[in-house]
């Protein structure tokens, strides 16, 4: 089951992972539908959640990282 958290960001509404799939979905402001992102650690999910900028941190860890 996927759990999906809104944000604060001017890019992203929100993010969203399922453990059991290792899969991170993130919903864009400006696309639909959402963006899929594979093999990703639950500890990378927690940290984006958590990360004073999630924009940057989309960009500096996620971007081109984990493309399914």
């Amino acid at each position: 089951m996927t759990e999906w958290v809104p944000v604060s960001s001017t890019a992203i509404r929100k993010i969203g992972y399922d453990l059991s799939s290792k899969k991170m979905y993130i919903d864009f402001e400006d696309s639909d539908p959402y963006y899929t992102y594979c093999n990703v650690p639950e500890t990378l999910f927690r940290q984006f959640l958590s990360s004073s900028s999630v924009g940057r941190f989309y960009h500096q860890y996620v971007k081109n990282q984990y493309n399914c």
